[in-house]
């Protein structure tokens, strides 16, 4: 009989800190014990703290070890598994003195991480190994398609999911229901698609469901299957997800074996398969018809709406398109109710929402919280704020479709709603965090870079209008603004909002229109005063040597690459302007604070 279980976060956060070689490492110090059968090895999905990878959790008693290193198992095995001594100084969840005096263990929904998150779409990340149906089914996994098919009808399926208030969670926040209800209107053949593709930078939240709950979106797109009429689906993943696609593949042989997908569902007579469809990298293909258009075989690009793909999508055929995290939602909308779903959040926003939280940020990784949860929730109290003592000065939600949102807005409740009123986009939900040393124009340019670079090129307002954008932008960070500019960029943006083609192109200028809303001063410190105020500009600083604290030490001319710093041994040595490079080599290896930014 097994007596405890060590599961081992398999994300690709925590595989690339090595969290494989902790399976192998604990595998074999277990077997060299002799608890082969007492103690058993789970490679489970992410669970959240992706700062602290690689992490294990060692069950019963729920000690939470973060940053374990291969290293580091002989001693977990020999003092934790075997003689029961927890390793304290691998421990994430400290265990206070009252606590060990009953001999409990801190819970881990007990700290400030964990504390205030509501695992919907993430429930089983972390929690089963993806690659087993079992444990997926032990989960009360598939309950919700067996209820759909021998006690529900199409209709009462589409009311249910009407009910719940579902919008999609891949940016637009459409109701989900009316999506399905439309297609279920429709005739003929029909198609099932999931959208996998997360183009935004630094979104990871479909790629962890994908990894670590691979049945809860099979079992999600066959109920949606059998709602609208379908019997195929596609799930259009990025390349670029090899663990993803691995665990998709496997759940999908797996689902065919037990007779979950495939002909005669459930001894129902209901069909409906399922294949993968990779995607290369295209940002654009996170729209809907790109992405249909991708699947056909043919070059991404979007087309234009009416019809929309409920009516005609993909080969022309009646077709749903949800990501990942609206079908997670799915199986447990159907087993605890539209009610149950409806209470969670806000009134115009059911349910929770998964972010990936990153940036200037202490606690970086995935969290899962109820809509209507403040922005100073998430950073202050699950993120654990701005690491170094920086203060907080601006969140970018919904990545380069979205907007910034400024300290003064860390109140704001986080919805749909909410966050288009405040100038932004819930997105797919990419929330990074910037302190006071990030430079908003330099942000804005980033991300219309970014949009510039990913534009599909077929609309003239997409295609030119942004990189007209970005060329006033690199006028401004390099010294050469006007006030005039400022008119200009508000200008363009408002005619590439309203006449581009599709989402990429109406939501590119968002980022230079929040930045310019809340930020201004920032734009005019460029143009009017030729300086960068967080110093990151290069074209507009200057580097200098404080002649009172520089002892002559000579470290930094002996690191500079173009021989830019002059001076003698024991004299204050002088930054030659001419020739700085503006690398930033010297202020790192200043040990007496002597050499700034200005």
């Amino acid at each position: 009989m097994v007596r405890s279980h060590i599961l081992v976060c398999g994300g690709t956060g925590c595989t690339s800190s090595g969290s494989l070689k902790l399976i192998d490492a604990l595998n074999t110090e277990i077997k060299a014990a002799g608890l082969e059968e007492e103690v058993k090895v789970v490679q489970t999905g992410c669970f959240g703290l992706c700062a602290l990878g690689p992490i294990m959790i060692v069950y019963p008693d729920g000690t939470f070890y973060s940053r374990v290193e291969a290293k580091d198992i002989p001693e977990i095995v020999s003092e934790h598994i075997v003689k029961g001594r927890v390793v304290e100084r691998l421990v994430y969840n400290k265990t206070t003195e009252e606590e060990a005096a009953e001999g409990r263990t801190s819970s881990l929904n007990d700290t400030a991480f964990y504390k205030k998150q509501m695992r919907i779409a993430l429930r089983n990340c972390g929690v089963v190994n993806p690659e087993k149906i079992d444990e997926y089914i032990a989960r009360d996994g598939y309950f919700a398609l067996g209820k759909v098919l021998t006690e529900m009808s199409r209709e009462e399926v589409v009311q249910t999911i009407l009910d719940s208030g579902l919008r999609g969670r891949g940016g637009a926040g459409f109701p989900t229901g009316l999506k399905w209800k439309f297609a279920m209107g429709s005739e003929g053949q029909k198609y099932v698609c999931c959208n996998g593709d997360e183009g935004d930078p630094g979104a990871f939240m479909d790629r962890s469901i994908l990894e670590g709950d691979p049945h809860a979106v099979l079992e999600a797109m066959t109920i949606a299957g059998y709602a609208i009429g379908a019997n195929q689906g596609y799930i259009y993943i990025r390349a670029e997800y090899p663990i993803a696609v691995r665990r998709l593949e496997i759940a999908i042989e797996q689902a065919r074996d037990y007779g979950l997908l495939g002909d005669n569902i459930l001894g129902t007579g209901f069909k409906f398969n399922i294949e993968l469809r990779l995607g290369a990298g295209a940002f654009v293909c996170g729209e809907e018809t790109a992405l249909m258009t991708s699947i056909e075989g043919k070059r991404g690009e979007p087309r234009p709406r009416p019809p929309f793909p409920a009516v005609k999508g993909l080969f022309a055929k009646p077709t749903i398109l949800n990501n990942v995290e609206t079908y997670a939602n799915i199986p447990q909308i159907i087993l605890n109710g539209a009610d149950w779903f409806k209470a969670i959040g806000t009134e115009k926003s059911s349910g929770t929402k998964v972010f990936a939280l990153g940036g200037k940020i202490t606690n970086t990784g995935l969290v899962e919280v109820p809509m209507g949860t403040t922005l100073r929730e998430v950073i202050e109290e699950i993120g654990g704020g701005i690491p170094g003592g920086k203060k907080f000065k601006a969140a970018q939600t919904g990545g380069p479709s979205g907007g910034c949102l400024p300290a003064q807005l860390i109140d704001t409740p986080i919805d749909f709603d909410n966050l288009i009123a405040a100038g932004s986009m819930m997105g797919s939900g990419g929330l990074i965090v910037m302190d006071e040393d990030t430079c908003m124009v330099d942000l804005a340019k980033f991300f219309l870079e970014f949009t510039v670079d990913e534009s599909c090129g077929k609309c003239a307002p997409c295609r030119i209008g942004t990189v007209r954008m970005l060329e006033i932008l690199n006028k401004i960070t390099e010294g050469n603004g006007e006030l005039e500019d400022l008119d200009k960029l508000e200008e363009l943006a408002n005619y590439i909002k309203s006449a581009s083609l599709c989402g990429l192109g109406q939501t590119a200028p968002n980022p230079v229109l929040s930045t310019l809303r809340f930020f201004r001063d920032e734009y005019v410190a460029h143009i009017v005063d030729k300086k960068c105020p967080a110093g990151v500009c290069k074209s507009l600083l200057s580097y200098v040597i404080d002649a009172d604290k520089c002892k002559g030490c000579t470290l930094c001319s002996r690191v500079c690459p173009a021989n830019a710093i002059e001076g003698s041994v024991k004299q204050p040595h002088v930054i030659d302007t001419t020739k700085c490079l503006k690398c930033g080599a010297c202020i790192e290896k200043c040990k007496f604070g002597a050499i700034s930014k200005q």
